[in-house]
């Protein structure tokens, strides 16, 4: 997966606050939008017109929202009328903002309608698949929305939405929430209606438009589980994709209900592997004949809860969304497949981790990132953020780890999170202490380095375990050994710890971390 974070300069007379809804200092909170949108064959022109439904948090003489404007190439989108109530507002289009003059009051509700055209610059892919034929599919991820639908481009503003599209009647539309509607018009044209009535934020609000043959493999707890596939891959894809009836149970069973009211999984064209829109998740082209598509199934099915439910308050906390996903698929393909599965996982996962440091040595909470949100697709978020998440199990152990995860998801499903509101729940849940960890393991950049020596002494029959931390940071960790089998915790606290045990016999078979439970790089000597 993804990700453009723009800070609105408001002029200073009318603007006087960033549109950022649910962020302290907003000066407004999207409730609803309604996106009407018409496509069509002859040219990557659409035409929109956007219902906002707005509460204002403080009294204002005008807002702003999100919107790129028409650039010199011709790629953006024209405002051609702003209405409130079937009356014009004045308005003023500036780079990437739409600004709107009118006066309100706190806690007043007002819908504006916004009448636009253009040629999307990004944020609506047009192009064609494999088999030549046209397709249109939203592309929003990280803040990439603004690009074609007026919004509050940001992933703390959440809001339900409606998506009314008029296409030529060759299509078939797929979107967020419940189909409501689907009807034929004059001119070969038909207009499907989608009603998402969960408050989405913008990142995965879309739309899916192309020639899709349509399945319906099965339901799970009264959800309906969709498959829709470009024709040529009906076959393949209806087979490759149904597994998803069975991966959504498990989440279900360990982290909460499902949110949405049903679950589609899409072939696409978009710039991603996996993009998990809420209830209508996007796979790329090649997916249906992938041999890992339950891997990545599991993990944009995962997303449905933690990045699209419980969202992070802002990408800094990327890890949120990207390392759950990572290792809520570790755990479910442990569950399915074996702990062998999972350890196998963890040692490639590690790997990358440490790879990854050599390139870029950052800490998993990434807040020095203030724009270009993609480059936070990257180990860190994913592979270091899911091992982290491991050894918070491994610490708490697994009773209290779910509860800790079931409790994080129920309290901030429906809205936004950051590290130390999981921290928080997870140290209520435990009744632990959790600063260390996580400062040491999120905010922290790198990994320890332990050097771990072992000697045995015949006479008194100990072997005494030295280990040193070779980096600057000095970690507080548990580090596994195993002795013939024989498995021995040494709490590691400063820069060399030595740790004495009892073994039966003189050591034949000395292992470092024989579980795969910690994310360090080890130099073992005898």
């Amino acid at each position: 997966m993804r990700r453009i974070f723009f800070v609105l300069l408001l002029l200073p007379a009318l603007f006087t606050m960033p549109a950022f809804a649910q962020v302290p200092g907003a000066q407004i909170d999207v409730k609803h939008y309604t996106f009407d949108i018409k496509l069509n064959d002859a040219d990557n022109n659409i035409e929109g017109k956007a219902t906002v439904s707005i509460r204002f948090l403080n009294g204002a003489e005008g807002f702003s929202l999100d919107l790129v404007k028409k650039n010199a190439e011709g790629k953006g989108m024209l405002v051609s009328a702003v209405t409130e109530n079937g009356k014009p507002v004045k308005f003023t289009q500036d780079g990437e903002q739409l600004k709107i003059n009118t006066r309100a009051y706190k806690g007043n509700t007002r819908d504006y309608t916004i009448s636009y055209s253009g040629i999307p610059a990004d944020g609506l892919i047009i192009s064609t698949n494999a088999f030549g034929h046209r397709t249109f599919f939203g592309d929003n991820w990280p803040n990439r929305a603004h690009n074609w639908l007026p919004c509050v481009d940001n992933i703390a503003d959440k809001a339900t939405v409606d998506f009314i599209v008029t296409a030529p009647d060759h299509y078939q539309v797929v979107s967020n929430g419940l189909q409501t509607e689907e009807k034929q018009l004059d001119g070969k044209l038909k207009l499907t209606h989608w009603v998402e009535a969960v408050a989405l934020p913008t990142k995965v609000m879309v739309i899916g438009v192309a020639e899709f043959a349509v399945d319906r493999p099965g339901d799970v707890n009264g959800i309906p589980v969709f498959t829709y596939v470009f024709p040529e891959s009906k076959e393949v894809g209806f087979k490759s994709y149904a597994v998803a009836k069975n991966i959504l149970p498990y989440f279900i069973k360990n982290v909460g209900p499902y949110s949405y009211e049903k679950l589609a999984n899409v072939q696409s064209k978009t710039i991603f592997g996996g993009m998990e829109n809420a209830s209508a998740i996007f796979y790329f082209e090649e997916s249906v004949k992938s041999p890992d598509i339950e891997e990545l199934m599991a993990h944009e099915i995962a997303h449905q809860w933690f990045g699209d439910g419980a969202s992070e308050k802002s990408f800094g906390h990327l890890w949120l969304s990207e390392g759950f996903a990572t290792y809520m698929t570790n755990l479910y393909l442990e569950n399915k497949y074996g702990a062998d599965t999972l350890k196998t996982r963890l040692i490639g996962q590690r790997k990358k981790v440490l790879d990854f440091e050599k390139e870029r040595l950052t800490p998993v909470v990434d807040t020095a990132v203030k724009t270009k949100f993609m480059q936070l697709l990257n180990a860190n978020s994913y592979e270091k953020g899911g091992w982290v998440l491991h050894m918070l199990r491994r610490k708490l152990g697994d009773d209290v780890f779910w509860k800790g995860v079931r409790n994080y998801y129920s309290k901030y499903q429906g809205s936004n999170a950051n590290t130390d509101d999981l921290r928080r729940v997870m140290e209520q849940t435990s009744g632990k202490d959790l600063k260390q960890f996580f400062t040491q393991w999120l905010r922290n950049a790198g990994h320890p380095n332990l050097a771990v020596s072992w000697k045995y002494n015949e006479k008194d029959g100990y072997i005494t375990i030295n280990v040193t931390q070779n980096q600057a940071y000095v970690y507080n960790l548990p580090l596994e050994v195993s002795v013939d089998g024989q498995l021995l915790t040494v709490p590691v606290k400063e820069k060399s710890t030595t740790a004495r045990f009892r073994v039966k016999a003189k050591p034949a078979d000395v292992k470092v971390d024989p579980n795969i439970n910690l994310l360090a790089s080890f130099e073992e000597k005898r």
